[in-house]
């Protein structure tokens, strides 16, 4: 299933969506746009769309799966899931490192397979969230946000 998402609030909509569920706003459904996605704000400050991070998604890097850090202090930091196993967690040896005592040393990991991506969790402490769900492990879809401590990275695939 592919979402579609809002190009004026950012907001993931099912795919069968003419107009956003979070902002009314009819949905592009082209292929070539660009998408903004908000930042999250645990104060609940209300932030403005400088601090959104923006994502055209017909300039995807790399084939396959990429996460986008939505919010955090990487925020806009793109990742390309080249590898079969990407594991995510402050160990230096990860090949995704998110820097915060939120994060685990071994935290989570992405697996690439012929059917698609699955998410992982590695025994962390504070859990692996998909869509707001605490999962062991879970397929990542189009637009599924990826919560890892603190960090909320979204995973896109390119598909040719």
């Amino acid at each position: 299933m592919a979402y579609v998402f809002c190009n004026k609030c950012g907001h993931r909509n099912p795919p069968e969506s003419m107009f956003c569920s979070a902002c009314g706003t009819a949905l592009d459904l082209s292929a070539d746009h660009t998408i903004s996605l908000a930042k999250v704000d645990p104060l609940l400050d209300a932030p403005g769309p400088a601090d959104d991070v923006q994502l055209d998604l017909a300039h995807l890097p790399g084939e396959g799966g990429v996460l986008i850090v939505r919010s955090g202090a990487q925020a806009g930091e793109t990742f390309v899931l080249s590898d079969p196993l990407t594991r995510l967690g402050r160990h230096p040896d990860s090949e995704i490192i998110l820097d915060d005592i939120t994060v685990s040393r071994r935290h989570a990991e992405v697996e690439r397979s012929a059917t698609g991506y699955v998410a992982r969790d590695a025994g962390s402490l504070n859990g692996t969230y998909v869509n707001q769900e605490r999962v062991d492990e879970t397929p990542l879809r189009q637009g599924d946000e990826l919560q890892v401590g603190k960090f909320r990275l979204v995973f896109f695939e390119r598909v040719q």
